[in-house]
């Protein structure tokens, strides 16, 4: 193995494959070396290191699958690339469950494998050296209009600092208000596509029923309306960054087509016939817990995996406190500013009113807090009065501690009436109802079903 040349070990039974692959690998610039079953395989792991393995699923002896359980009880950051041509995408994600890190469906073209190996071999290095960063001492990130000097946002910047330069998919979780848009953008900002377009799309601010025309775009008479050609979000960001806020809430006919585009980096439009291939990077964002909506049959399981290239979590504000007054002043004199206002500074009591507060809103709250201050404040600094915090009030319904449910009321029984209630209401409006609880659209779905009631008809929008 050279710096400069990676060592890919490939496995696979059919000889002819081997050495077509072998070839063509050492041409794209890999080290390439074959064997001909798992447990030949095994044996080269044990004599000399590879930077990546590739291997088929269906392997004379132990199995692609027994193969790479095998591989990971030693190593535990190799990534391994499965062929598979013999199971479908179930099968492909049952390997992905068990350590792989990607996958391929024969037939393919040696571009989309090379693809996917330089994809592993690039999220490889951002976790070794991420974890080097992580270990040393004294590194600081700064990044415009973010503030991050606790040591969980460092940890954040410290990713975003190694995942920007490569064209890797970015998966950024946490709740809302924590600032993922601020997040993907420093990533685009100092990426390679900088020069490029920044697209976002909001899952939940547009109806279901125009997510996918808006994505993919559509042509003349696709549908009633139509009255010219329009091209989508995916074609606006070409040699770019798409940023999809809020992935958890895409319908799941619309998942399989951002599936395609993530492995073929082609689509149609809406209404039309010609294939459409686009230079794009992925950002996804998310405030739901996706593995959760996997169990409960909302999102699917082989776009999981391919979004999840490289996570990057988000904490909320009430757990990086330390952060609030650099948020402060941040935010004092950026509204001081643009409305020309005298103010510089907030007083001690309205400090540690701040810092008091859980923040349920994060830090858009805190940006809001302080806004309405500045606009109406007459003063040189923000007192106590001046900084106006909206506390929720409680849960309706609820006695005593509350953390307790109503007397006579069991959980399940609490959650129906609520979600009764929201959709009461919204007026039968299933976004704003789930948005009231907390939940995606089709996590709703999904328990008005379990619970056994029709799926009422959106009213309005």
């Amino acid at each position: 193995m050279t710096p400069d040349k990676p060592a890919i070990l490939l496995i696979d039974d059919e000889a002819k494959m081997r050495r077509l692959l072998e070839l063509q690998l050492r041409d794209e610039g890999f080290v390439a070396q074959t064997a001909p079953d798992a447990e030949t395989g095994l044996e080269m792991l044990s004599k000399q290191p590879y930077d990546l393995i590739v291997t088929d699923f269906r392997l004379p002896g132990m199995t692609g699958l027994e193969f790479l359980q095998a591989v990971r009880r030693t190593d535990a950051n190799i990534p391994v690339i499965m062929m598979t041509a013999y199971g479908t995408v179930e099968t492909a994600v049952e390997a992905m469950k068990s350590g792989a890190n990607n996958y391929v469906l024969k037939p393919f073209s040696l571009a989309e494998l090379v693809v996917v190996i330089r994809k592993e071999l690039e999220a490889r290095q951002l976790r070794d050296e991420n974890r080097s960063l992580r270990e040393a001492l004294g590194v600081k990130y700064k990044y415009d209009n973010i503030v991050a000097n606790t040591d969980k946002m460092q940890a954040v910047l410290a990713l975003v600092e190694r995942v920007a330069p490569t064209n890797a998919t970015v998966l950024i979780g946490g709740e809302s208000g924590v600032g993922k848009d601020l997040v993907a953008r420093a990533i685009h900002q100092h990426s390679q596509r900088a020069s490029g377009p920044f697209v976002k799309i909001n899952s939940t601010a547009i109806p279901e029923n125009l997510l996918e025309s808006e994505l993919f775009g559509y042509e003349k008479g696709a549908f009633s309306g139509a009255a010219s050609s329009k091209p989508g979000k995916f074609e606006l960001a070409d040699k770019g960054t798409l940023f999809l806020d809020e992935i958890g809430d895409v319908p799941a006919a619309t998942q399989v087509k951002l599936l395609r585009v993530l492995q073929e980096r082609e689509f149609e439009r809406l209404g039309g016939t010609k294939t459409l291939k686009v230079d794009v990077r992925l950002i996804a964002a998310t405030n739901r817990d996706l593995r959760a909506a996997l169990e409960e049959g909302t999102f699917r399981e082989d776009l999981y995996y391919r979004l999840n290239v490289v996570a990057i979590d988000i904490p909320p504000l009430r757990d990086h406190k330390e952060d609030i007054p650099a948020l402060v002043d941040f935010f004092l004199q950026k509204y001081a500013r643009e409305m020309n206002k005298p103010v510089q500074t907030i007083t001690p009591a309205a400090r540690k009113a701040l810092m008091d507060f859980h923040w349920p809103g994060n830090v858009r709250e805190l940006e809001n807090v302080i806004q309405r201050g500045v606009t109406l404040s007459s003063g040189a600094a923000l007192d106590v009065a001046d900084v106006q915090i909206d506390h929720p009030p409680s849960r309706p319904g609820a006695a005593g501690s509350p953390h307790t449910l109503p007397p006579g009321m069991t959980l399940d029984q609490w959650e129906e009436e609520a979600i009764r209630e929201a959709l009461h209401h919204a007026n039968g409006n299933k976004s704003q109802a789930a948005r009231a609880l907390g939940l995606s659209r089709n996590a709703l779905r999904y328990r008005l079903s379990r619970m056994g009631v029709p799926d009422p008809p959106e009213q309005g929008l």
